[in-house]
């Protein structure tokens, strides 16, 4: 049988991080909000002990939501999140390593009741991430989807993005961060087990995030951040060559399809942690209370997703912020 990205023995073995070759799996140093902060220190020791993930994904506007973490691991992001989306609300991780989820699941009712709700509102499934509705994911179930650097791992891209559309709400967004490169990386990157170990070997063109997101049925990707990764191991600098990386979170909705015309909008200051100003993306921060000309797709996707309450809506043409309807920007990168 033929090896796959998703054998054990394909990863290197990781013991601490300097064993890292690049800074592709090293969270950036961004402040969180006091309110995640605070989320994280509730949860169990060794659930977070045994999270060999990298970095953290939380979107906006929560409360209430159903929430699929793809790659969950021990849960740590999972039962963080359940403290946010609140008791209404709920947390779906699904990972394919039994061993990890057998610590998930271990903690559910030590963490339901520390945050003092009366049933679970998580849970954990068993599957890989190319075939949710085949681990028992109903279609059009949830409002968003997260996912941090385990995108890249997959085999099948399109299959991914094609499952996460496929269970999405109508209006629902994939949120996720992972790692491109600024071209179709050779064969030779690809089957190199350190380069992917360091999420490096899988990395997708930017371009072809865009191009496989319009065939599945996705709004253009939103570029909300990125980072330059760097290599200072001189012998993969030379697998390398020319390749650059980067690290970067998009957002992608699931809204119908046509036209729509641009308009302004005004930010009501309402949802947590951004009460001030709420950074969208890297082309929008909506100031509470300014008047903001956004183009037709932007306003697709607030007036049809969760965000349709914090924002009041009216015609373009009227007084508005400093600047109008701004270019769409998905380069993570000047490459």
């Amino acid at each position: 049988m033929s090896r796959t990205p998703y054998d054990t023995e394909w990863l290197p073995v990781l013991k601490k991080t300097s064993d890292l070759k690049s800074n592709a799996c090293v969270a950036p140093s961004q402040p969180l909000p006091a309110f995640i902060r605070q989320a994280l220190k509730n949860v169990h020791p060794e659930v977070c002990a045994r999270y060999y993930g990298c970095g953290l994904v939380v979107p906006e506007c929560l409360e209430g939501c159903r929430i699929l973490d793809l790659g969950s691991g021990s849960g740590r992001d999972c039962y963080m999140l359940s403290q946010l989306v609140g008791e209404k609300g709920h947390i779906t991780g699904i990972d394919m390593t039994e061993d990890q989820l057998k610590v998930a699941r271990t903690y559910v009712d030590y963490h339901m009741q520390k945050f003092a709700y009366k049933k679970p509102n998580v849970s954990f499934v068993q599957g890989y991430i190319e075939a949710l509705t085949e681990a028992g994911l109903e279609k059009n179930s949830f409002d968003i989807i997260i996912s941090n650097c385990v995108v890249n791992l997959s085999p099948d891209k399109k299959r991914v993005l094609t499952e996460a559309y496929s269970v999405l709400k109508d209006g629902g967004e994939l949120y996720f961060s992972d790692v491109y490169s600024s071209g179709r990386v050779t064969e030779e990157i690809k089957n190199h087990k350190v380069l992917w170990g360091e999420c490096l070997g899988g990395a997708l063109w930017w371009k072809d995030l865009l191009l496989l997101a319009e065939e599945v049925g996705f709004s253009t990707p939103r570029l909300v951040t990125a980072s330059v990764i760097t290599v200072d191991n001189k012998e993969l600098q030379d697998i390398l060559g020319d390749f650059r990386f980067v690290s970067a979170t998009y957002r992608l909705f699931k809204i119908p399809k046509g036209n729509t015309k641009p308009c302004q909008v005004m930010y009501n200051g309402n949802i947590t942690g951004v009460e001030d100003s709420f950074l969208f993306d890297c082309q929008y921060t909506f100031k509470v209370d300014e008047v903001v000309e956004i183009d037709g797709e932007l306003a697709s996707i607030l007036t049809h997703s969760r965000f349709v309450e914090d924002f009041s809506f009216k015609p373009p043409g009227g007084p508005c912020g400093p600047s109008g309807v701004r270019p769409k920007v998905s380069v993570p990168i000047q490459f």
